[in-house]
């Protein structure tokens, strides 16, 4: 869809995916709660604790999509990499590819920071995710009883 835009959000527009979260947690068997959602946004933001990417359609300026990074130190290798954390698209404009420009947004910025790479887990049922982290070229690392965990290695 060429009318769909990805821009990282800063504190002043947590209110674009404020709506966007709730039905994430909805989707994850959670209570609704839009307030707390809110709190919870603003709350990474404002301690540089994560990273948002939108995606809006540009047509409606309506907010469809979203997706949260949060840093992975290691001490090790002196790197800071990202956990992909949350991706969602409203329903009503799933299978466009808006999930993909969204992890390509995140991985994009991953690679600006020096990252090495992005990891995410999804739910073992989740098949629909599963699919489209591997087309991207995310590669199976493990699973426990409920998730899989994910990694993709960013070229420097």
């Amino acid at each position: 869809m060429s009318n769909i835009r990805i821009k990282q959000i800063d504190l002043t527009e947590t209110n674009l995916v404020v709506g966007l979260l709730n039905q994430y947690r909805i989707f994850y068997n959670q209570f609704s709660d839009i307030g707390m959602a809110k709190a919870f946004l603003d709350e990474r933001l404002q301690h540089n604790e994560s990273i948002i990417f939108v995606a809006t359609d540009s047509n409606t300026q309506q907010a469809i999509g979203f997706t949260q990074l949060y840093p992975k130190y290691s001490s090790v290798r002196l790197t800071k990499n990202w956990i992909l954390n949350d991706l969602y698209v409203d329903e009503n404009y799933r299978k466009q590819g808006i999930g993909e420009k969204l992890i390509k947004a995140a991985m994009g910025f991953a690679k600006t920071q020096g990252a090495t790479f992005v990891q995410l887990e999804t739910a073992v049922d989740n098949y629909t995710a599963q699919h489209l982290y591997e087309s991207i070229g995310f590669v199976k690392q493990e699973n426990d009883s409920e998730f899989f965990l994910y990694k993709i290695a960013l070229n420097a």
